[in-house]
């Protein structure tokens, strides 16, 4: 049945109204307003997040013996363990507790899997308003417009999102998202109509002026990973489809193509000062690298994260299983001795997600990570292959596995709020897709990971 005109409800989602529609409107609001209105957002992710928890431990039978689920009582325990041992190894750099947030705010997703209801209009309606609250957001955050125009005249925004980066982090994003649905929001009927696709270019140019004047290395270099991704994935569909859907895909898709290459070409010929300096800025350094003289590589933006990474790895090499504790990072940059103080007092991180996990919580907290990522992506292949997951939602889940795994590389995305607020809506739809795969079929995504279906 459906709940209003776009919302759907699951009959096999089941739990009482009286915690439903609070949970769903909570997730609605924090998809609109976690970035474009945070008083109002970060409330909403608490109670939504609660709610689906009790929902999922007290309604979701077969649910609450998947994959996540173990894999979360796993980062609870090695975050606990981590801690433990620190207060018995250094006590006077532990906490007084261990901050089991810093994991488990990574697997919120299952909240939002929940009340999505294994629903694809429910997921893409989600991602729309994510995207609509950050675009409005990128207007009137920061200095708003005047943002906008000193980006155009060369100068580096970050549109008044947290810092430099994490602007130019959703954006790419929104690009992804909108390449790969423009498809499914340009055609109503089998019929394409001109304004919604007049629609897309534009918001596609959007966001790619957006990253254009963001002015994030990392950024650019997980799109065109991505996209080049994208493009292999759909291409090796098309050539296993039939001849007949073959051909119909062909001319569209061309279309959109050139029209997508026309648009970067554009770009590229306006921004081409802004690329040119951006990426030949730092050569040098890169020169040091590849000699692999590091001590001699100057402490700029890309030689702090190398020296960061290298001050990292010595941590990790005392501790490699357990790590440090939930302040991992901060002990790498505060008690390295050869880093300079400039560097402890302006950062209060490692600009790379998987070594702050695992200074923090060694090779054990590295594998929970890790075996999500492997769940989520076979999950993510099987629901597809069965039929439940649509072609646009796996290819987009695979893109964004490529992105997010390149720019969390350079900044622990992860460990902020923008970050965790992008991995757990975009995880959260593939995840409900999953789990209503497993519910229709019941069949598992591992062998080892058998859930309760019920009958």
């Amino acid at each position: 049945m459906r709940f209003g005109v776009l919302w759907e409800v699951n009959p096999a989602w089941k739990g009482p109204a009286i915690l439903w529609w609070p949970g769903v409107w909570a997730l609605v609001l924090y998809a609109g307003f976690g970035i474009l209105w945070p008083t109002v957002g970060s409330p909403a992710e608490t109670l939504f997040a609660l709610l689906g928890l009790v929902m999922v431990l007290g309604y979701g039978y077969g649910f609450r013996s998947s994959g996540p689920m173990w894999l979360l009582l796993a980062a609870l325990l090695v975050q606990t363990l981590s801690w433990g041992l620190g207060v018995w190894h250094h006590p006077e750099w532990v906490g007084d507790n261990p901050k089991l947030d810093r994991l488990a705010k990574v697997f919120i997703f299952m909240a939002v899997a929940w009340w999505l209801s294994g629903s694809t209009r429910n997921t893409l309606l989600v991602w729309s308003l994510a995207l609509v609250g950050y675009l409005v957001a990128s207007f009137t955050h920061g200095n708003g417009l005047q943002e906008w125009w000193a980006g155009l005249q060369g100068q580096r925004v970050g549109f008044g999102i947290r810092n430099l980066q994490h602007g130019s982090m959703l954006f790419g994003v929104a690009l992804l998202g909108l390449v790969v649905f423009t498809p499914r929001f340009g055609r109503i009927g089998g019929r394409w109509v001109p304004w919604r696709m007049a629609v897309s270019v534009l918001l596609i140019g959007v966001c790619l002026v957006g990253i254009a004047i963001g002015q994030t290395r990392a950024v650019w270099l997980a799109l065109v990973l991505a996209i080049l991704a994208a493009g292999g994935l759909w291409l090796a569909w098309l050539l296993t489809c039939s001849r007949v859907k073959s051909a119909y895909l062909a001319r569209p898709l061309s279309l959109a193509a050139v029209g997508l290459l026309v648009v970067f070409i554009m770009l590229a010929i306006v921004f081409q000062g802004t690329f040119t300096e951006r990426l030949s800025h730092e050569s040098s350094v890169v020169a040091e690298i590849a000699q692999g003289d590091f001590d001699a590589v100057p402490y700029t933006s890309i030689g702090i994260r190398i020296h960061s990474w290298r001050a990292a790895l010595e941590w990790i090499a005392e501790r490699p299983l357990v790590g440090w504790g939930s302040e991992g990072r901060s002990l790498v940059l505060d008690h390295t001795a050869w880093l300079p103080v400039e560097v402890k007092e302006r950062f209060g991180h490692l600009h790379n997600y998987l070594l702050e996990v695992w200074v923090a919580y060694g090779l054990l907290g590295v594998l929970v990570i890790a075996a999500l990522a492997a769940w989520i992506g076979m999950g993510t292949w099987r629901a597809w292959r069965g039929g439940v997951m649509p072609n646009d939602i796996a290819l987009f889940g695979a893109t964004f596995f490529v992105y997010w795994v390149v720019v969390n590389q350079f900044e622990s995305y992860n460990s902020f709020g923008t970050g965790v607020y992008v991995h757990n809506l975009v995880v959260g739809g593939l995840v409900t897709h999953i789990w209503r795969w497993q519910r229709e079929t019941g069949q598992r995504v591992f062998p080892s990971l058998k859930p309760k279906v019920a009958p």
